[in-house]
């Protein structure tokens, strides 16, 4: 069974759209994918199992203990080919300090991170944003960059070469697109409206499948 945490570099990055798309296009490949959702966040999970026909399991350390969080996690995975647990606002953003944050749920299930990187208007500037995240905590292992917003190829080929220099793994890139951001009407009772987020999970597993290399994902 591999796993690893999308986490982002703030909140408002777009980590639940490349968790839907991700986790359509796993599925789509014959992967039996588990999703997770770090923190007491309801609605999430909601668009994740829509996205996996798999329940969506929340692992928090603020109303949970940690080892309650790792028998969720055992129990629920125990049958996955694949687990991806989304992060919760920035990946080390917590109750107090790190605790109870992304960072803190990836090193206490010892899974890597996945992070998700907003590209609009920033290009070979986000280098020491990525080497920052990187060796901050050296027990959180960063595993891989994937872009969100980006606006062209040659905009992608900036930050594949900030990667590079900031020596962590460039997975890919999500376009930007305003038809892939979740309407803010389906954070409240319209949530119901099933084929319109099916509509929007489809968009975003094609735009996985286009522009991020799954392959290498999986592999790393």
């Amino acid at each position: 069974m591999k796993a690893f945490l999308i986490g982002a570099a703030s909140s408002g990055c777009g980590k639940t759209t490349f968790t839907m798309g991700l986790l359509r296009a796993l599925k789509n490949r014959g992967i039996n994918v588990q999703p997770f959702k770090c923190g007491p966040d309801y609605i999430d999970p909601l668009f994740h199992s829509v996205a996996s026909e798999q329940e969506s399991v929340n692992l928090d350390t603020w109303l949970g203990s940690e080892n309650h969080v790792k028998e969720l996690f055992l129990r629920y995975s125990a049958t996955a080919d694949m687990c991806v647990v989304e992060g919760v606002m920035g990946l080390f953003d917590g109750f107090d300090k790190s605790r109870g944050s992304s960072a803190e749920i990836a090193q206490l299930l010892n899974i890597p991170v996945i992070l998700l990187v907003n590209a609009k208007s920033v290009a070979y500037s986000v280098a020491p944003l990525i080497y920052g995240f990187k060796h901050f905590n050296p027990n959180v292992k960063l595993a891989g960059v994937v872009f969100n917003m980006v606006a062209s190829e040659n905009h992608f080929e900036y930050l594949k070469q900030a990667c590079e220099d900031a020596g962590v793994f460039c997975l890919g890139y999500l376009q930007r697109n305003s038809n892939l951001s979740i309407p803010g009407r389906h954070l409240g009772l319209t949530i119901t409206a099933k084929q319109e987020m099916e509509n929007l999970i489809c968009m975003a597993a094609d735009e996985v499948e286009k522009h991020v290399n799954l392959n290498q994902l999986i592999a790393l």
